[in-house]
Order: C-alpha cells, then structure tokens, then sequence
C-alpha cells in the first residue's frame, strides 16, 4: 500500500479533510498543548494560526530554506488535495511534531515514513511555513484567471539586472525560517515528498543571517558587506504603519487576499572581492552609513535622525546623493515602505576562483507596483552600490492571509 493511500485510508489524507473540515483537526488540536503566541526561546514554537500567515512580522529568524514550486498536475482537485496535505503537515511541523501522524518510525515498516526523520530530536526552532502564489497560477489549468490580483502584474524591466528563468518565479512558494537550519530544510523537503508528482521543485535558496530585523527586540543584523542592513525596515510594533504598508485591505484587490500581503525575492550577487578591495571611506559613502555603529553619516548612533540636508565644509552633502540610504529612503518616494526579511547567502564558488555569494532579498508590501518598484527603479537608475552587485533571479507572490483555526487550510478562499 502507498503512503498516500495509507494516510487517505485512516483519514487523514485531503479526502479525509474536505470531509471532515474542522472535525478531524479540532480533535487533534484539542490532544495538542496549544502553542504561544510567539516563541518564548529560538527553540519554541510559533503559532501556525491568525489574522496574517506567520513568517511575515515574526521575529526574523536565522535561517531560511525557500523554495519555489511549478504545479505539474492538471487537475483542480489534486492541487487542491496537495494543499489541504500541505496545511496539515506545516501545522505540526511547525510545532516540533512530524509531517504526518505515524512520523518517522511509527508507521508499517512495508510502507515509507510519512517523515523524513531527520528533525527526530530536534525543537520546533520557532519555525514558520508561509506561502505565496505566483502569477503563473493564475493561468487556464485550474480556473483561476478571474481571481488573479491586479498587484501580480509582471514586475517592470530593472536597468542593470540580469535574471536567470531558471531561479525565477514559479507557481507556488515556500517560505521556511527558523533558528536550526536542519528544521527549515526538513520542513520544505517533506513538502515536496508530500507534493511528489503534483508539484515539482523549480528552484531554491538556502539563507543563513538574517539581515533585517522585524521586532524592536532584535539587533540590526549585518550583510556580507559588512553593513547594518534594515536600520528603518518595518516592525511588528508599528501597527499603524503595518496597516498602511504591509496589509492588502478589503477593496485593494480579490477578496481572498484581504489580510495578506505581497512577496517579492530578488536574488542579488555580490562581488565581493572587488568590495573587499575598496577602502572604508568609499564604502561609507555608498552606504551612506558608519561602517561600525552603523550611524548616519554625519551622527553617531545608528537610529540617529538622519540629516540629508548637511554640508560638508566645501558645501558638498555629507551623505552624498547617489548614496543608498538617500535613495532607498521613505522620503525619497512619498513615505513608501516595505518590510524587509532578507537572508545571507553563499552558494559555493563560481568556477573563476570567486566566491558566489551574496543577499537573498525577500520584502512583503500592501502594493508592489506602488511600494517595491518605485524604489528599486530609483536605486538601479542612481546607487553607486550597483558597481558591486548584480540582481539575478526575481519572484513575485501573492501570500493570503492566515488560517482562522485547524479546519481551514491554504488556498480555502481562492478555490472557494
């Protein structure tokens, strides 16, 4: 017997969950402690359940695994039925437990594990799962055309990028953080064992440091440029400004996204040893930023007021006008901003005696198209910092909101 047919027979498989809805969750839950709000410790759950889909304001984790689908089945019900498989699985995982009830040891042994294994032991690590459709979903195989948000219209052409199809876009992604990285890559790979046949794996990323924070109790993290990256990036204390820059509103587009938010991942390749060989005041300069503290040019602590007006004694700005602090500002596109939750990344070397490393830039907004665009069009029009990175791969995904309770699951709303 088949793992699938295995799990279907005992009822827990997507059959079993369009039938029993809340039911055959809510028993399950109820034999469960119920997780914290947010975790306590790096080594705490967080909970799976909300207004918004975990893994967007939660506290940036140190290590990502993401990973980008294509749906290769045609049929509506089978994507559905991954789905429904998918939520239940991302649920326990996301507590510490297995992907599927019998685990890694506890089912036949004629049949495969419904887990991978190799998170035995391990804690939840404050994983989270968060999920994004693409714009090529939304295409003629599964009747989704008329529910395609107008903000999942194709990003614009960006002067001097040079993306590869291959690492680009896609269906539908996955977003796994957490503080283990054997947690994250345990939560996408039984994913994919879950998905086999349905969907098939177009491309991934592996990310280690986080560089943003997302909570006012986090430190600034560094980039591999050595650079405090996000001073000003949104928080989870700012609900206000959450509201007006993070959240689609009911009226912002289809029904089913009210509550979510838009990702958008950039791909971008340092040149690293070309930086390493620029002396600390140019790097400064590009940054707009003290290298240490990670101060304003031209203050001393790092959420000094920044002062774009100030003049250096031969009057030219202190920050300089194609710095990236200056570009990348609020003020320089109407108060526009994004919440930022990017990850370090080195990929091995590239064959030439270089490391390929780099950021793995990942922001959520209420509006790409009026949010994201404009400041990377400003940034790659005028940042000197393009001379030391190039944009390589790009996705644009539409992450609805979150699940009310364990009778809901993802994609409930769009397939309605």
């Amino acid at each position: 017997m088949t793992q699938i047919n295995r799990r279907k027979l005992l009822g827990i498989g997507a059959a079993g969950v369009a039938a029993a809805g809340a039911g055959a969750f809510a028993t399950r839950t109820a034999m469960e402690s119920p997780a914290p709000a947010a975790a306590a410790s790096t080594a705490d759950p967080v909970s799976f359940y909300g207004e918004h889909q975990a893994g967007i304001v939660t506290p940036a984790q140190d290590r990502l695994h993401f990973v980008s689908f294509d749906v290769i089945t045609k049929k509506r019900d089978e994507l559905i039925e991954v789905l429904q498989e998918w939520t239940a699985a991302a649920a326990r995982m996301t507590q510490g437990k297995d992907a599927g009830t019998f685990g890694a040891v506890g089912g036949a042994e004629e049949a495969p594990p419904d887990d991978t294994g190799e998170a035995l032991g391990l804690p939840a690590s404050g994983l989270t799962i968060t999920i994004g459709f693409g714009a090529s979903l939304f295409d003629d195989r599964f009747g989704l055309a008329a529910k395609k948000p107008a903000a999942l219209a194709g990003l614009p052409k960006f002067p001097g990028e040079d993306l590869r199809p291959e690492i680009s876009g896609g269906d539908i992604c996955i977003q796994a953080c957490a503080h283990d990285p054997q947690v994250a890559v345990h939560a996408v790979r039984n994913l994919a064992r879950i998905g086999f046949g349905k969907v098939s794996v177009r491309w991934s990323q592996l990310g280690f440091g986080r560089t943003s924070s997302t909570s006012r109790a986090q430190a600034t993290a560094r980039n591999l440029m050595g650079f405090k990256d996000g001073t000003n990036n949104l928080k989870l204390e700012d609900a206000a400004m959450l509201r007006d820059n993070l959240w689609a509103a009911p009226g912002d587009g289809p029904a089913w996204m009210a509550g979510g938010s838009y990702m958008v991942t950039r791909k971008i390749r340092m040149n690293i040893e070309t930086w390493d060989r620029t002396s600390l005041s140019e790097q400064q300069e590009i940054f707009g930023r003290d290298k240490g503290e990670g101060a304003p040019l031209g203050k001393k602590k790092e959420f000094d007021q920044i002062d774009f007006a100030a003049k250096k004694p031969d009057g030219t700005p202190v920050i300089p006008m194609d710095a990236h602090i200056r570009l990348a500002h609020p003020t320089t596109h109407g108060g526009a901003r994004l919440l930022r939750r990017g990850y370090n990344y080195v990929d091995g070397s590239d064959g030439l005696g270089r490391l390929d490393a780099g950021l793995f830039f990942i922001s959520y907004q209420r509006d790409p198209h009026k949010q994201f665009v404009p400041i990377q069009m400003e940034l790659a029009r005028k940042d000197t910092l393009n001379e030391y990175i190039k944009h390589i791969s790009s996705g644009l995904f539409a992450c609805p909101p979150g699940l009310r309770d364990a009778g809901d699951h993802w994609g409930r709303s769009l397939f309605a």
